[in-house]
């Protein structure tokens, strides 16, 4: 079976297992990932924004304390504006300094501050779209820097979106792709070290 053959039956089957598994009572998964228990992490959460998207980040933020994680608050506020192009910076500096992480990166469609991001070295920056994507760019590419897009995203999504992935981890689910996933990590990499 080749890869793309084996990710979609794994992908078909937990989630099938995990909807409709007759075998284990209802009350056994979390109806929602509000009900996940709080993820503290040794090390902050970044976050920031650009100035359209501070109502979003702070929501986020909000919700993120209320989670038990420390959060760096790096990008604009309802006071001081800072473009993308220049928060996205600081984070991924604290990133590569070893302060932080992970971060969540917010703008108008999370597609500028993603673009910023994957310039810095060690950085891997996702913009998604859904829950699933939040889930999947960890899994599958080991990203440390979730983007959105105000533009986008409702509150309640946002968290739910959040929530994955921070509590997510590289290769999870998928550990028979692991090692393919791992050097597939190196090799990314190195084409960013080469360019």
């Amino acid at each position: 079976m080749n890869r793309r053959h084996f990710l979609q039956s794994t992908l078909a089957v937990s989630f099938l297992d995990a909807v409709l598994s007759t075998n284990t009572p209802a009350q056994s998964f979390p109806s929602s990932l509000q009900e996940l228990p709080n993820m503290n992490t040794t090390k902050p959460i970044l976050i920031a924004a650009d100035p359209f998207a501070v109502t979003l980040k702070n929501a986020l933020s909000v919700h993120l304390k209320e989670k038990g994680y420390e959060v760096i608050d790096l990008g604009a506020t309802q006071d001081k504006e800072i473009p993308y192009f220049e928060s996205a910076p600081n984070v991924c500096k604290t990133i590569q300094s070893g302060k932080a992480d992970q971060a969540i990166l917010l703008c108008g469609t999370g597609m500028g501050m993603s673009i910023v991001a994957n310039r810095f070295t060690g950085i891997v920056a996702s913009v998604v779209e859904s829950v699933f994507a939040a889930k999947m760019c960890r899994v599958i590419n080991n990203a440390n820097v979730l983007c959105l897009g105000a533009m986008i995203w409702g509150d309640w999504m946002a968290k739910e979106a959040v929530d994955v992935f921070l509590a997510t981890k590289f290769t999870e689910g998928l550990e028979p792709l692991a090692d393919f996933l791992k050097d597939a990590e190196k090799k990314v990499e190195a084409i960013r070290d080469k360019n």
